[in-house]
């Protein structure tokens, strides 16, 4: 029975720890990461503090058992899938603002209005592009409502040019507030 225990705990219980420890912090260190770039200077901090200990937890386990191969790869299990957890957590989050460009060859007068009406500050002029005259519209946004916009230029013009970049800092812009949304409710379709 003893040796059922032990064997249990050594190759089961243990890398299993291992596994979890590593997941949470390369989660952790992914949103911190996030933080840092965003200016969020408490919360980074405070983040790489958990990170960190946990991190010690797991290698204090690994060090005290280097002939343990199960170990190890719980250990490089746990940070895979702490990157792909952490990303998915960082998209859930969606912090933070970005600028969308928008270049359209047929006229964007339409999306332009739609955007306004939903509360966003729209700038947009006419220019050349390499096949002639097009629309560049810029709009600046929260993180959380792009895939409502991109959706909405998916309705008004599938074949319009956009990018997106992220933003560390926007001032004075205009934004739809929450009694503007209800308002205006921009549609919501799932792309094909």
């Amino acid at each position: 029975m003893f040796a059922a225990d032990s064997f249990a705990i050594t190759y089961i219980a243990i890398p299993a720890l291992i596994f979890i420890a590593r997941v949470a912090d390369v989660s952790i260190g992914t949103i911190r990461i996030v933080f840092i770039s965003k200016g969020l200077k408490v919360l980074a901090p405070l983040l790489g503090f958990f990170e960190i200990l946990i991190w010690l937890l797991a290698m204090s386990k690994i060090f005290e058992n280097l002939d343990n191969w199960f170990y190890f790869i719980a250990y490089a299990g746990g940070f895979a899938m702490g990157n792909y957890l952490g990303l998915k957590i960082e998209e859930r989050l969606a912090l933070g603002y970005v600028n969308i460009r928008i270049i359209t060859q047929k006229s964007g007068m339409d999306l332009i209005q739609k955007l306004s009406d939903n509360g966003y500050g729209v700038t947009y002029m006419n220019a050349h592009g390499s096949k002639g005259q097009v629309n560049v519209i810029y709009c600046i946004l929260k993180r959380k409502d792009v895939s409502q916009i991109t959706a909405l230029i998916k309705e008004f013009n599938p074949k319009a040019f956009y990018t997106l970049e992220d933003i560390r800092f926007a001032n004075l812009g205009v934004f739809p507030s929450r009694s503007m949304a209800g308002r205006y409710p921009i549609p919501l379709r799932k792309s094909k």
